[in-house]
Order: structure tokens, then sequence, then C-alpha cells
């Protein structure tokens, strides 16, 4: 028993002694976070206190007055200062509390409650930045929007949330929540040039604010986040979207009912805004530009209109001038009316830089719709290089010679799809498909490299395409379609070796402070091969020359292009009582490898169809833009590149077969094939062998020896049969060689030669060339004297005088008399030609007649001498022979 005590005493002094440490390790646990935390807070406070060392001091008057921007053409002109601002100041006493609560709900609903710094919105910001990253969520409030508007870059770090904080804190100290409230709503951007809640509400709604409407208020309260996207009159869907977002808000915060809210977001915003915008309108030729320059360096976190910024674009500023010229006067077009739009893009090739834009014509507003940039539409046919054929070249390496049966086709779901009037041609190449516009062939390569990869090449060109694509895309039939700034980047990375530069308009912006300099983020990258984006050039090359382009070509200068159309419905053209003759988009796009160019000819509403005149508008605006802005510089062509080759196949091979030597010129295609891809097969279709050509001989007297020279078509197998008669005698087979020459030595002085060349392959033989060869002025024999003609004159006297009028008028009167004859026959009349002419005077004789030989005419020697008796043949060592058989004329 007392064993037991003891173990039981035993038992809890154990368990004391593992109480006491287990208090120990929690004293010790706790003084090390106590001393961490310590340590933390000293870091935190020090590390606040170093980036605050720097923070801008609280300076009233900049409370008061944005500072605005200047913005400077390519050659650093300053082409305008942005930041007259249109604002209508309203003290805090006059805004209506529904405006106040919208503005509430959406920015900062426990400003009347924090102290410049919401605690409670900034710990849910801390998570989610730690989850998807620093700057996915702000938790700024309204007092800290003041100071970043006022003070701050919207860069975002820590630095600068920092900052922000500490003096929105400042600033609660020394003004009131409702002063700092009136300074916030006077002085937000509402979209291009407008500031202010009550200069919106009269510019968007053409009210005053208490006369502001639920849904109308909810859209004022809203356009702060993104003053431009939001923009009723640019984008209303999207602005709807927002109106909505806010009337949730509204709702979730307890100040209007869920009644309210869903009839307010019912109501649409485009029936809301003012029918006609009482705005400035747009008469400055840079307008369009600048729209641009105003996106580009929103997106870069500045605004034009309060940052004091000195912003460097990419301007062109006399094309930009020619641009606005082409599209708003008659002076080089006549438009046949002013309803008619068009929006243009001129892209430097090379960079991606824009140097002009046309944004439509007559614009009635600032910062309003932006046909070149901002417009969503069909691209028809402009889009097969894009979508069809470049990706079969890149991904199939296909050829330019790549054949399509062309005949009526479906799509994979059954639907029938056709050629422009019901045309079809068989079998035709990519470059005949493209040059023609068929549809037929762009829908088949689509087909074959399939949708997703065919996607993936347009979207790394730039083109926004939705991450399902139909097999209708393939010839434009898109869902949203795209803009002429689209079409015009995807073409210029076709004129730069596949190289893709994101078209953008600033270089770089100068803060206030006037040293610090901001690049855009440009996207640069390749987006294709090398060979792809030669192929489908040299292939656009031929659209302008022959094909759908012709119109819009300018002479002189290596064009690439393509026109596109898109078509109504049946049902559509029911709707707006149309015939099939109108369209609804007409598109030309194109390029040099100095200048790429994109312009769109439409009607802001769709049911205003393009008639067949109207729809060649966009070829003409293309043409006169390029033939200007190539005046007066050098603009080279493309350059094939090592990864391509060119070679001759026949028509109609299918697969392509390559020219055999002696396939006829008029059956031979030259195409392009990716290098490592080209065809093996040589063509065996011969319809004839082409006889030898250049057939030419030559004398040498002092060797005794004739040589032939001839040219033809190189090919294994080949060969020659040269035959020769001797005096007119029957020809016999001299020789066969396989080299296009030949040597005959030993030959006879006194003779003439008459030397035939065969071509001969596969059991086929060439039309013959032939060349005679007189050496009749060649005898060993001594000559004797020159006896007298008829006339009393030496043979060959008068024939061979200066004055061969009497000669000239007198008729041979045995033109092809006996080979045999004598020389010493009268030179006067020429009666027989045809002899050997052995007399000094008979060779005089030979010319002075028609000059017909026995042979068929060989023309004699020295017809055309002065010397008299003696025009026959120079005492030469070496003398070429070049008249053939069968002509007249002297040598």
């Amino acid at each position: 028993m007392s064993e037991q005590y003891k173990s039981r005493v035993e038992r809890r002094k154990i368990r004391r002694k593992k109480r006491s440490a287990k208090k120990e390790i929690a004293k010790k646990v706790f003084l090390t976070c106590l001393l961490a935390c310590f340590f933390l807070l000293v870091a935190g406070v020090s590390a606040f206190a170093i980036m605050v060392s720097d923070a801008p001091k609280l300076d009233p008057e900049k409370l008061k007055d944005p500072v605005s921007s200047q913005i400077y053409d390519m050659n650093n002109d300053l082409i305008t200062e942005v930041g007259i601002q249109k604002r209508d100041y309203v003290p805090f006493e006059e805004i209506p509390d529904l405006v106040k609560n919208a503005i509430l709900a959406t920015e900062d609903v426990r400003f009347f409650k924090h102290h410049g710094i919401d605690l409670i919105r900034l710990g849910g910001a801390v998570i989610s930045n730690i989850t998807d990253g620093f700057g996915s969520q702000g938790a700024s409030t309204l007092t800290q929007q003041v100071v970043k508007m006022t003070y701050l870059s919207n860069e975002k770090t820590i630095k600068r949330k920092v900052q922000e904080a500490w003096l929105a804190f400042q600033l609660e100290q020394n003004l009131s929540k409702e002063e700092i409230f009136e300074i916030y709503v006077n002085k937000i951007p509402m979209g291009g040039n407008i500031y202010g809640i009550k200069t919106a509400a009269n510019t968007y709604f053409g009210k005053e604010l208490d006369e502001l409407t639920l849904p109308e208020a909810a859209l004022i309260a809203g356009l702060p986040q993104r003053p431009n996207a939001y923009n009723p009159f640019v984008n209303p869907d999207l602005a709807d979207q927002r109106k909505n977002t806010v009337l949730s808000l509204m709702h979730q915060h307890g100040f209007i009912s869920e009644k309210k809210m869903k009839e307010a977001q019912k109501v649409k915003v485009k029936d809301l805004i003012v029918k006609e915008q009482e705005n400035i309108k747009d008469d400055s030729p840079y307008q369009s530009f600048i729209d641009r320059v105003i996106d580009e360096v929103e997106k870069m976190g500045y605004n034009v209109y309060t940052d004091g910024l000195k912003i460097y674009t990419t301007m062109d500023p006399k094309a930009q001038e020619y641009v606005h010229t082409l599209l708003n006067t008659d002076k080089i077009i006549a438009f046949p009316n002013d309803k008619i739009q068009s929006g243009v893009v001129l892209l430097d090739t090379k960079t991606g830089e824009i140097r002009a834009i046309g944004g439509g014509r007559h614009q009635k507003v600032l910062r309003g719709l932006n046909y070149a940039t901002d417009i969503r539409r069909q691209p028809g046919s402009t889009i097969k290089p894009i979508l069809d054929y470049g990706p079969a070249i890149e991904y199939l390496k296909w050829s330019t010679a790549q054949i399509f049966e062309d005949k009526p086709h479906t799509y994979s779901d059954g639907t029938k799809v056709n050629n422009f009037g019901n045309r079809y041609y068989g079998n035709v190449t990519m470059r005949f498909a493209l040059q023609k516009s068929l549809n037929i062939p762009a829908v088949k390569a689509l087909q074959t490299v399939g949708l997703e990869k065919a996607r993936s090449f347009a979207v790394n060109l730039g083109i926004p395409l939705e991450d399902t694509i139909y097999e209708s895309y393939a010839i434009g039939g898109m869902k949203k379609g795209i803009a002429p700034i689209h079409l015009a980047g995807a073409y210029s990375a076709f004129g730069n070796n596949g190289v893709y530069n994101e078209p953008h308009a600033v270089k770089k912006i100068v803060l206030s402070d006037g040293e610090t300099e901001i690049k855009p983020n440009i996207v640069s990258k390749v987006a294709m091969s090398d060979y792809t984006a030669f192929m489908i050039t040299d292939m656009l090359k031929t659209v302008m020359r022959a094909g759908t382009g012709n119109e819009a070509n300018v002479p002189g200068i290596p064009l690439a292009g393509k026109t596109g159309t898109t078509n109504y419905t049946d049902e559509e053209l029911r709707k707006y009582g149309l015939d099939d003759r109108f369209v609804p988009d007409s598109w030309m796009g194109g390029y040099s490898t100095n200048y790429t160019a994109a312009v769109w000819v439409g009607y802001e509403k769709k049911k205003d169809g393009l008639n067949g005149t109207e729809q060649k508008l966009a070829k003409k605006i293309f043409k006169n833009l390029m033939t200007y802005v190539h005046q007066g510089i050098d603009t080279p062509d493309f350059t094939q590149p090592k990864s391509v080759v060119r070679l001759g196949v026949v028509k109609g091979t299918n697969p392509p077969q390559l020219a055999g030597p002696f396939t006829p010129s008029s059956q031979i295609i030259y195409e392009y094939f990716v290098k490592g891809y080209e065809p093996k097969e040589v063509s065996d279709q011969i319809s004839e062998i082409p006889a030898p050509e250049n057939l030419k001989a030559s004398f040498n007297e002092k060797e005794n020896s004739i040589t032939l020279q001839w040219k033809a078509k190189k090919a294994e197998g080949l060969a020659f049969e040269v035959y020769v008669s001797e005096n007119g005698g029957t020809p016999q087979l001299l020789k066969t060689t396989d080299q296009s020459g030949l040597v005959i030595e030993n030959v006879t002085p006194g003779v003439k030669y008459t030397f035939t060349v065969y071509a001969v392959y596969e059991g086929m033989k060439s039309r013959p060339a032939s060349v005679t060869v007189d050496l009749t002025a060649y005898s060993d024999e001594e000559q004797p004297g020159l006896p007298e003609n008829g006339n009393g004159q030496p043979n060959g006297g008068q024939n061979g005088s200066d004055d061969d009028d009497e000669a000239s008028e007198e008729q041979p009167q045995d033109d092809g008399g006996d080979d045999n004859g004598q020389g010493n026959d009268q030179g006067g009349g020429g009666q027989n030609n045809g002899g050997n002419g052995n007399g000094q005077g008979g060779n005089g004789g030979n010319n002075g007649g028609s000059g017909s030989s026995g042979s068929g005419g060989n023309g004699g020697n020295g017809g055309n001498s002065s010397e008299g008796g003696n025009g026959g043949l120079n005492n030469q060592n070496s003398r070429n022979f070049t008249t053939p058989a069968g002509e007249h004329g002297a040598d």
C-alpha cells in the first residue's frame, strides 16, 4: 500500500514538472513573438519613414488647377496642347443626394467615417493582392483618389501607395469631408476633355444634376473608373454594364431597393444620352490621331488632361493632313454623300508606328467614335491571308502552287458555301484562289489547318478573336469583327519578314518633372516564318497586279494587298429593302516595304448598304494615300529569303510536277516552295523537242577546219545529230554528239558546205537548224585573169560597184539554175546564180542579182564591195559564216 502511495506522489511530481516546463516554453515563445513584433514595428516605421520622406508636399493650389499636356509629332514638333477643360463647377450643397449616394456606393461607402484610409477595404485589398498579385485590387478612398490625381503618378508600387495614404491622412487634417468630396466631384475626369459631374450630366444627358434619373446618376458615378472606355457616345454597351454594376452596389449598401435596382437596370444607356451631341465639332486634322494618343496614354496609367506630360508620338503631320483632306473634302475623291463613313490607318511597315489615322468623315464630336480604331466590322476576304492561307503555309508547308478543287462545298455542319456569283474554276492553285478571292479554297484551307491553329496564328498577329471561332470565319463571317488598325497591324507583319510590331502612336512620355521618361511596352515578336511572310506577300502582289486589287494598284511601287466585302443575309436584305448588289462593308488592305494601309468604308447603320460604285471607294482611298506617301522615296521590292525556292512547275499537275527540259513554256508556271518541301517528280510531258538555237559556223583557213557552235536546253540524254551536204548534195550524217559544238577538220576549199543539226531526245527529233559555209572563194588552183562580161566590163565589176541601181532592177532568169554552172556567167544580170562561182567575177555576180543560190539562196560574197571585179571573200585566217540557207543577203 505504501508503495502505491509513493508511486502516486511521484507521478504528481512528474506532472508538476511537465507543467512547469510548458510554462517556460510558452513564456519564451511569447517573449520571442513580442520581440519580433517590436522589431517588425521598428522596421515598418523605419520603412514607412523612408518611403514618405520624399513624398510631395500638400499644395492647395494644385488641388484647383490640373496641368495640361503637350503632344509632339514624329519630328518632335508641337502638335497641340491638351488640357483646356470643359468644366462646370458645382458646390457640395448643390449635389443631389441621389448622385452623392451613387458615388459613395461606388467609390467609398465609408467616406464619412474613416480618416482618409479605409482599413476594412484595405484589408480586403491586401488579401486580394497576395492571392492575385500586387495591383489586382485597389483600396483607394475618395481622399486618396484626390491625392493621386493631384500629387502622384498612377504607377502601382508599394511606395506610391504608402505616400498616397500618408498624404490622404494629412489632407483629412486640413480639409473637411464636404470640401474633399467637392474637390473630387469637380476634379474627376468624365471622358475626353469633360471634367466634373455637372459637366458630364449636361454633356451626356442634357440635364442639370437635380434632373438626373436613377440610371443616369448611376452612369455618372460609374464613369470615373474608366472614363473613356465607359463613354456612352463611344461604347454604349460597356456603359450599360458599368451602370448596372453601380446600381447593384447602391442596392448592396442600402441606398435603393431591389425593385428600383431592377427597373433601372432595364433602361438602356443609348435611350438616355442626348441624340444630338452638343459638343465641339472636330475640325482638327489631327484629332483622330490625338484620340489614339489619349487612349494609349491612359493605358499607361496617365491622364493627358491633368498630368502635365510631354508626349512624343509617331505621327507624320503631312500624311495625317492628307488623310484628313482625303476623307473630309471632295478635293481628291468625290464622295456620294456625307453619311458614308470611312476609317483609315497608315503604319510604318517595319516598326508598327502609326503615321496617320482617319477616324471618320465629318465627325460631330471630339473623342467620338473612331472608325479606324474603335469599330468592329466583319473583314470579308481581307482575312483570308491571315486565317486561311498564312496558317496553311506556316504549319503545313504548302506552296503557292497548292492545288484546290474549286467546286460547290459545305462547312462541316453541312451548310453550303459558295463563291461570289456561284462561279467555280475546277482545280486552281493557291495563288489563283487568292487572286480571284475564291471562297471554296479558303474554307478548305482553314478546314485542313484546323480552327485552333488558325486562331492561334491570327491572334499572334493582333487579330481580336473570341476563344471559339467557326469555319465561316475563313471568309470573314465573324461575330464581332475587327477595326482597320487590326488589319494594318497584321498585314504589316507579312511585309516585315514575319515580325509583328503592335501598332502604336506613342513613342515616349516625359513626366511633369521634365526628367522622367516612360516608354510604352510595345509588343514585338516573330509571328511567323519568313517563308510564310514572303509567299503570302508574293501572292498578294499578284492580287494587286492582276486580281481583285488591280484598281488600287500604284504603278512603279511593289505593293501587296487584298480586297474584302461583306454580305447581307437574305433576311437582312428583306428587312432593309435591299437587293444583293448592296453590301454593308468594303475593305482594302495592303503594304509595301515602307508603308502599310488599311481602309474600311461603310455606313454607321447597317441598314444603309453600299452600292456598286460606293464599294470602290476603299480602293480609291488606298490608292491615293499610297501614291501620296511613296512620292520621292525609294521603295525596294520584297526580298526572297533563303528558306524559299522558286521553281517552274507544269500547269494543272496535282501534286505539282517540276517542268521538264522540254515542257512547253506555255505550260510552265513559276511558284514558290518552302525549302526542303519542293516537288521531286519531273514531268515527262513533251510536245516537241526545241531545235538548236543560234547555230554558227566559222572557217579557219590556216587550220583548214570549220567550227560549229549552237545553243540548246540542257537535259540528260539529249544528243545532237550533225549532217553535212556538199555543193547542195544529199545530206550525210557526220556525227552524233552530246556537246553543243563540233570541229570539222580537213575541209576542201572550193566547196560549199551546208550543215544541219537536229536535237534528239528519247526517240524524238527536233526541227532542223542549218548553216552554210561557202568555200568556193578558197581554191587551190591559181586564179585566171578576169574575162570581160557582155558589158565589156570584167565579171563582177558592175555589180560590185557602190552604184547598184541598175543591178537592183535586173531580175535573175534562172534563180534556181544548174548548181554546176560556171562562174564566168555574166555578173551583170546574175543569170545563173546557182553556179559555183569559181571565176572571180562570178562571186560578184552572185550578189549583183537577187542573191539566190542553188542551195536555196546563199547570197554570195562581196556584192556590196566597192572594189569592182574583186567583190568576193576577203582573205582572212578565220571568218564567221552566219547566213543560214534559205535567206538572202550579203555578208
